[in-house]
């Protein structure tokens, strides 16, 4: 697994969603980190937004981005624990084409070794939808860190080998 440096850089529009009823711009330390991850790598913010924890504001929020040729990614963090105001990953199943199932399961499988078993109170979760990727996060900015640096920084590099999330990109509207 590596990076093969005969291919060239693709940029990816990423679109970056913090769920949260009680964070604003100013705030959102965990958006701000996946900010600086993601121009750093040299992908493209195409958009930032916040959202209060209520489903049909993040469906017609996610729907609205998806439906946006200008975005390839949609990465949301928070929402994800099981309290009753986490609705992330219901939003997600919503607006759902393909479930990602192996995301949820790398991240928690990633984050054991930090957290150890309080790592089963996330929902993590990805999707396809609408020929764009989605992918939902927790809100803590150790999850932010540990999402991005061992799991979407790679998949979200074409020249990561033997395979990545941007070179099915081209395909994903198939039918």
């Amino acid at each position: 697994m590596a990076i093969d440096e005969t291919r060239e850089f693709l940029p990816v529009r990423i679109a970056l969603l913090t769920v949260s009823d009680t964070r604003g711009l100013a705030e959102d330390k965990s958006g701000d980190t996946l900010v600086e991850r993601l121009t750093k790598a040299g992908h493209v913010l195409a958009a930032r937004a916040i959202e209060r924890d209520d489903l049909d504001a993040i469906v017609e929020r996610l729907t609205g981005w998806i439906e946006n040729p200008d975005i390839d990614v949609v990465i949301t963090t928070g929402g994800t624990g099981v309290t009753g105001r986490d609705v992330t990953p219901e939003a997600i199943e919503a607006v759902a084409e393909k479930m990602i199932p192996g995301f949820g399961e790398a991240f928690r499988w990633l984050s054991y070794a930090k957290i150890g078993a309080s790592t089963i109170q996330s929902r993590a979760c990805a999707c396809v939808a609408g020929g764009t990727y989605v992918f939902a996060l927790p809100g803590s900015t150790g999850a932010v860190k540990d999402g991005w640096d061992m799991i979407l920084k790679d998949q979200l590099d074409g020249r990561f080998r033997p395979c990545n999330f941007v070179d099915l990109m081209p395909r994903l509207g198939e039918r």
